[in-house]
This record gives C-alpha cells, structure tokens and sequence, in this order.
C-alpha cells in the first residue's frame, strides 16, 4: 500500500471536464474512479504515448481513454482529454 506521500493529485483541464460531462453517468464514475485509483496506487492500464512531446500518457477506462501529463516533482497528475478509445490517439 501507498502511503500519503506517494499520492499525485489529479488536476481536470477545462477541456477534459467537458469531454467528461459529453458522457453518460456510469462512465464518468468509470473514469472519474480510474483516474482517482491510479493517482493514490499507480494500479491500472497506462502507456506512456510514443512520439508525443512532453510526454504523455494514456489511461484505459473500458472503451474510454484518459490523457493526461504527469509532473513528478509536485505529485500532480494533469489530465488533459477523455475520448472514445478511436478518437484519442488522433
């Protein structure tokens, strides 16, 4: 188990909050819940997104996927984009 200190904050970018509210509740509980689960454990499906400066990366939540950039020195995840698995790597 994690503790406190190896928490990262997420940080919802005005344009992921509404890629958020386009989406029906259940699956924003889905990637509101991954989201959160990664940012206090590092457990879930992520890729860090090949070919993209600063880097990036990637978070599966069922057929949705979450972008968002990591800054490791302030424990702050910044989530930039929720998108449909097709329209995410665009």
């Amino acid at each position: 188990m994690n503790s406190a200190s190896d928490e990262f904050e997420v940080r919802w970018s005005p344009r992921s909050r509404r890629d958020l509210k386009r989406l029906d509740r259940p699956d924003q509980g889905r990637v509101v819940d991954a989201m959160e689960r990664f940012a206090r454990t590092g457990a879930g499906d992520v890729v860090r997104l090949t070919d993209v400066t600063p880097p990036e990366y990637r978070l599966r939540a069922g057929s949705l996927r979450v972008r968002f950039a990591r800054d490791r020195e302030h424990r702050v995840l910044h989530v930039l984009r929720v998108l449909p698995r097709g329209k995410a790597y665009r």
